[in-house]
C-alpha cells in the first residue's frame, strides 16, 4: 500500500530555517505522480501548503508561503522535501506530504514549532 513518511521538523526561532523530508514507499511509478505538502493546526483544516508536478519543474504555492518555502522532489529516491525559510510562528503546524489525487494517503506527518 502507499505509505509517506515525514521527518525533519522541529523547534526553531522565528527568522529560522528546516528542511523537510518525505519518503514514500508502494507509489509506482513514483515519477508519474504530483505531489504535495500540507500542513495542519491543531482545530483547523489541513491546507495545501505547495505542490510539485510529477517531472519536478512545475511548483506551486499557497500563498502564506510563497517565496519562503521551496518544494522539490528527487524521483530517484522517492522523496519529497520542502525547504523551509523565514520561519514565522504562525507556521506553527504538524506538516504532511501526500499524492495530488483525490485518494489521501496520511502519513503521521512531522511537528513544526516556531517560538522564541
Amino acid at each position: 500500500q502507499v505509505q509517506f513518511v515525514e521527518s525533519g521538523g522541529g523547534l526553531v526561532h522565528p527568522g529560522g530555517s528546516l528542511r523537510l523530508s518525505c519518503a514514500a514507499s508502494g507509489l509506482s511509478p513514483f515519477d508519474y505522480y504530483a505531489l504535495q505538502w500540507y500542513r495542519q493546526t491543531s482545530g483547523k483544516e489541513r491546507e495545501l501548503v505547495a505542490t510539485i508536478g510529477s517531472g519536478g519543474r512545475s511548483t506551486y504555492y499557497a500563498d502564506f508561503v510563497k517565496g519562503r518555502f521551496t518544494i522539490s522532489r528527487d524521483n530517484a529516491k522517492n522523496a519529497v522535501y520542502l525547504q523551509m525559510d523565514h520561519l514565522e510562528p504562525e507556521d506553527t503546524a504538524v506538516y504532511y506530504c501526500n499524492v495530488n489525487s483525490l485518494v489521501k494517503y496520511w502519513g503521521q506527518g512531522t511537528q513544526v514549532t516556531v517560538s522564541s
